[in-house]
């Protein structure tokens, strides 16, 4: 929080209806002088409690193994036809040690040849699966919305198409989605080679997008979509956090600051001028919307930067606004999360995607009960395995005590 806005920076926006300056106004934007404030970070239990959002690491190599199996032609494959994609699919370990540790999604048998592992779905994955891609074919318009909404928030409106598969299962968007391009692309976007030799998807804006800050205050009647109109952002605390009176000024300063839409464009702005910071927490909000978890991996936002025109340490705007954002440290990792989507449920639009996830998880927690049981019985096993050879020990040495007794007798 660097930003000191004075109320003269309110006069300018003031002036600018006044005068009606064609240009968009935040052009020409003072700067003003920085105030360096510290936010304390406050742990969120329910936030780092949130199932979906945190084993969302855990089932992405699930998903993307599943893909693999249904994909071939008999709904089953060998080890050896994933043992050495292990780093394409992020798979954290050993593929066929990972595969195993979800019984209840893999199940495991031994082939036609060579006595290798094979492995197919269980049911029960496999009816999920078909849901999902019931999803995806019934809801492929919106699919195809949130990637032209996120390549419109870029500077020249294009992303090379690297950073979108990167993306791809932050917007819950199938594996093989641009590999099919005339099936799940329409004519507005057009591949595209970039200067640095990359491959591009482009997009025709069309007609005019509103974000979500957008529509949610026309709903209220707080905005009727012209240019330079303050739009506050809704702050959610975390318990027991109080500011600083420093702290609190600042942020009733940046509350009044127009908005600017992700959707607009910047390019001629000054980088340093307070408005931009406003635009980078509403860039950010916009593109935690439009995720399935509205949330993702702090890192995998940075790719982003180049493209979207965000400052170097855009890292910051997450820890300089804990009222919007929560950091959350789980599964050795940074997750920012859009707090608004898990404090107002008809403030954000939930991905159709999300249902399926949650169903993945709940299938995939079986596997610990499953693992589980298996343990106790092979111990089982184990004990009864003892207890007959101690019995056959006994026997023998009964049987060697009467062979003796009566040769005595003898």
């Amino acid at each position: 929080m660097f930003f000191n806005f004075k109320k003269s920076a309110v006069k300018a926006v003031k002036l600018s209806y006044k005068y009606k300056v064609q240009s968009l106004p935040f052009l020409n934007f003072q700067r003003y002088s920085y105030v360096n404030v510290y936010m304390k970070w406050k742990k969120d239990s329910y936030l780092d409690s949130v199932e979906h959002i945190h084993e969302s690491i855990q089932l992405k190599p699930i998903i993307a193994l599943k893909n693999c199996v249904v994909q071939d032609p008999n709904g089953c494959i060998p080890i050896s036809a994933v043992s050495k994609r292990g780093l394409q699919l992020d798979v954290p370990m050993k593929v066929a040690r990972f595969l195993r540790q979800y019984p209840s999604i893999f199940e495991e048998f031994t082939g036609p040849q060579y006595n290798l592992p094979w492995f197919r779905l269980t049911p029960e994955a496999a009816e999920i699966d078909r849901d999902e891609k019931r999803v995806y074919e019934e809801c492929q318009e919106e699919l195809k919305s949130r990637l032209r909404k996120m390549i419109l928030m870029t500077r020249e409106n294009v992303l090379p198409l690297k950073i979108i598969q990167g993306m791809q299962w932050y917007l819950g968007l199938p594996n093989d989605f641009l590999q099919h391009p005339e099936q799940n692309l329409d004519e507005s976007f057009k591949f595209v080679e970039m200067e640095d030799g990359l491959k591009g998807l482009t997009v025709d804006s069309g007609e005019k997008i509103y974000s979500v800050m957008e529509k949610n205050a026309m709903k209220r009647g707080l905005y009727t979509g012209g240019p330079m109109e303050t739009i506050e952002f809704p702050l959610y605390p975390s318990k027991g956090l109080r500011l600083r009176t420093k702290i609190g000024n600042w942020l009733q300063e940046f509350q009044k600051l127009p908005y600017i839409s992700p959707y607009d464009d910047f390019s001629n702005s000054d980088q340093n001028s307070d408005i931009v910071e406003k635009r980078l927490v509403g860039v950010l909000h916009e593109l935690l919307s439009l995720f399935v978890e509205h949330s993702a991996e702090r890192k995998k936002l940075f790719c982003l930067k180049k493209y979207f025109g965000l400052p170097q340490k855009v890292h910051k705007a997450f820890e300089r606004h804990p009222h919007m954002f929560y950091l959350s440290f789980r599964n050795k990792t940074c997750t920012a999360i859009l707090k608004e989507a898990y404090s107002n449920n008809s403030a954000i639009e939930k991905h159709p995607l999300l249902r399926v996830r949650k169903k993945y998880i709940k299938l995939m927690k079986q596997s610990e009960v499953i693992l589980r049981n298996r343990r106790v019985k092979n111990r089982f096993s184990n004990y009864n395995a003892e207890l007959d050879l101690d019995s056959n020990n006994l026997d023998e040495r009964g049987h060697d005590m009467t062979s003796c007794s009566l040769e005595q007798v003898m």
